[in-house]
């Protein structure tokens, strides 16, 4: 890599991350001070780690002439996920991309700007981590990590290593999502005070997890890789990690909760809340291989008698909300239903008085899922790094969100209710502190 690039690009990053938590929004510098950066059109260099459901979300923003990005690697544990994710690439861009089923390899690569991490949830922040070691910028898919402690972690390598992080909560590019909370933010339905974030699936029986021998391709120890070793189980690597207990899944908190729950608290503007309190368990299809909750009803009390509540059920479709997945927000003066599509606007009588849809597509409540957001996302991402842009979901935000994941999960794993620090995050509870890291695999532990 030329000289004059890797200069560009370390100099407009750094400024890029001094811009980053400043605002959530998307303005930019003036195309007068932009065209004033030496290499501003130099072509960032990326690889993808995780090859799975969400990479159909990032195949537009890189085949995309005006991203300027060039595809170094498909890195994946899998053979088969490696040679599906290289012809989806044929044809699209200009390249071929080398495959690689170990990311250390590919951060070897001092050519290597930036990675997309969209692996399972216990690859996250470890994986994320190596990458700013490494030097390289990182797309980082919800939850940015698996545990609190991890969520400390994350930013705190962000802030020795000054690189650009973006969290996967693609709403944040929104521009209606962005519309309508700053006019929340500026009263237009008067104080707030309420948030329900909601999601729907109906999630069908899973298999019970039977001893097995790895499928043919998948290096099992690579995908577990911070995670204690353990034997493989039947239909394990293929998504249903995210049911089979706590090694390597966050549970439908962090796999969908994440994304409603952080447009409710953008829009009620707070930060830790004072009081967790949950209902859940598992429902449907109780003798299959599903160990998690399959519902959940939790709820939050911050300060100032703010409140947000959570009502996900994943495998029960009766849409009580009349969609699959949204936000709703009250004030004293009206409320705001909020969703990838767009938001709707009502009086304190529950009259509609202005509803705006998005101008593109974005994934529901099914696997995978790509389209404008996530592509708007992404490009928000490669600009950053030119020092272009704002990042609109930067990584010390996107994990105070993340915690509230993480205090439902723990406030259910431990079975009872505790009180939160507002301003560190901090648990007041013996037992619930007893879940706030993990054990690892020995010399994969994420320290700074």
């Amino acid at each position: 890599m030329g000289s004059n690039r890797r200069d560009f690009i370390r100099k407009a990053s750094a400024g890029a991350v001094g811009l980053a938590f400043t605002s959530g929004s998307l303005n930019a510098m003036s195309a007068k001070s932009y065209k004033n950066i030496i290499g501003a059109n130099d072509r960032i260099h990326i690889a993808i780690q995780g090859l799975g459901r969400r990479l159909g979300g990032y195949i537009e923003a890189i085949e995309r002439k005006e991203s300027n990005v060039k595809l170094l690697y498909l890195c994946d544990v899998m053979e088969s996920q490696r040679e599906k994710a290289a012809k989806r690439f044929e044809g699209k861009i200009s390249n071929k991309p080398k495959l690689e089923n170990d990311v250390r390899k590919v951060l070897e690569d001092k050519n290597l700007d930036a990675l997309f991490i969209a692996t399972p949830d216990h690859w996250h922040t470890p994986g994320a981590c190596l990458a700013m070691e490494a030097g390289k910028h990182v797309y980082l898919e919800k939850p940015c990590s698996h545990n609190p402690d991890e969520n400390e972690i994350v930013v705190a390598f962000q802030k020795k290593y000054n690189k650009v992080v973006q969290m996967g909560n693609q709403q944040r590019s929104s521009l209606e999502s962005a519309e309508i909370i700053k006019d929340i933010h500026n009263g237009i339905i008067g104080d707030t005070y309420k948030a329900i974030a909601f999601y729907t699936n109906s999630r069908g029986e899973v298999p019970i997890p039977i001893k097995a021998a790895p499928p043919v391709g998948l290096d099992w120890d690579l995908f577990q890789g911070p995670s204690p070793r353990k034997d493989y189980t039947h239909d394990t690597w293929n998504y249903n990690w995210h049911w089979y207990g706590w090694d390597f899944g966050t549970a439908e908190m962090g796999n969908n909760a994440t994304h409603e729950l952080d447009i409710a608290r953008w829009a009620l503007n707070v930060k830790y809340p004072e009081y967790v309190d949950v209902y859940s368990g598992k429902y449907q299809y109780k003798e299959d291989g599903w160990e998690m909750y399959d519902t959940m009803e939790a709820n939050y009390r911050f300060p100032n008698n703010k409140v947000i509540q959570w009502d996900g059920r994943s495998r029960n479709g009766y849409n009580k909300y009349g969609k699959g997945r949204g936000t709703l927000i009250y004030g004293s003066k009206g409320s705001v239903m909020i969703d990838r599509g767009g938001y709707q606007l009502f009086d304190i009588k529950g009259k509609l008085l202005k509803e705006k849809k998005i101008n593109g597509t974005e994934g529901g409540v099914g696997l995978g899922g790509g389209g404008s957001l996530s592509t708007r996302h992404a490009v928000n991402f490669f600009e950053t790094i030119r020092g272009k842009q704002k990042l609109t979901s930067p990584i010390e935000q996107g994990a105070i969100s993340q915690m509230l994941t993480h205090y439902a999960n723990i406030s259910s794993r431990i079975g009872k209710s505790f009180e939160v620090d507002e301003q560190s995050g901090r648990i007041f509870d013996r037992d619930a502190m007893k879940l706030w890291s993990r054990e690892y695999e020995k010399g994969w532990e994420p320290k700074l």
